[in-house]
């Protein structure tokens, strides 16, 4: 094998997750999970802006943190590849326009890896302010009939933070949609609670799908088709 060659091969293809609150432990957090899904000939690195708030759990929380998202995104050409890093499809239009590069909205990518797992699954977010806007979502992408929503009744920062209280929610909340909803997986809809997924997917017997893994995953496959233009 020539070590010379591989020394001097193709650059890494490099994609930017941005988390768009300001809170740097969910920022940690997303990076861990994208370095563990992450694969070969690929980087992630995640970022989130300063003066966003520290958690999107209301509509003026989003209307405060779209604008410092796309600033972000436009401070930030070639990358070959963006996931905003929320379960929302903030600055994704924006975003879209002014760079060439794909940007993942997160519910996309999740809902689209849960129907190939199960006829009917559920999405389990954190707070109740975030149903209606994900039930929004779900109508676009033609999945309402078949997805349930429920809120665990926990805060972004409480589930980064591995709180036993907020665990206890979340599992009786994941039962819920299991038993009474009929799910056949489970989305994750906060990257609050990214990273775990496999601990619950192991303890409820069920598919557990991370949005923050799901996100990066399909940035990483669709940065392989891309022609590049912005490097």
């Amino acid at each position: 094998m020539n070590i010379e060659a591989i020394t001097r091969g193709p650059a890494p293809r490099r994609i930017l997750v941005v988390n768009p609150n300001g809170n740097p432990d969910v920022t940690a957090r997303v990076q861990r999970t994208a370095n563990g899904v992450i694969g070969n000939g690929c980087i992630a690195v995640a970022v989130n802006p300063a003066d966003s708030p520290r958690s999107i759990e209301t509509p003026e929380d989003r209307r405060n943190a779209e604008p410092e998202a796309i600033k972000l995104l436009s401070q930030s050409p070639g990358f070959d590849a963006y996931v905003m890093a929320c379960f929302d499809d903030i600055a994704i239009k924006e975003g879209r326009r002014i760079l060439t590069a794909p940007i993942v909205n997160t519910v996309e990518a999740s809902v689209s890896f849960a129907r190939m797992l199960a006829k009917r699954f559920a999405i389990v977010t954190t707070v109740d302010t975030m149903v209606p806007g994900i039930c929004g979502l779900l109508e676009t992408l033609g999945a309402a009939k078949q997805c349930t929503v429920r809120a665990a009744g926990i805060s972004v920062a409480a589930a980064a933070s591995d709180d036993a209280d907020s665990d206890w929610l979340l599992d009786q909340t994941i039962r819920q949609a299991r038993d009474a909803d009929g799910a056949g997986a489970i989305i994750l809809g906060s990257g609050g609670l990214t990273g775990k997924a496999r601990i619950l997917a192991d303890r409820h017997r069920i598919p557990v799908i991370d949005c923050i893994e799901a996100g990066v995953l399909m940035a990483e496959a669709a940065s392989r088709f891309r022609v590049p233009s912005d490097r």
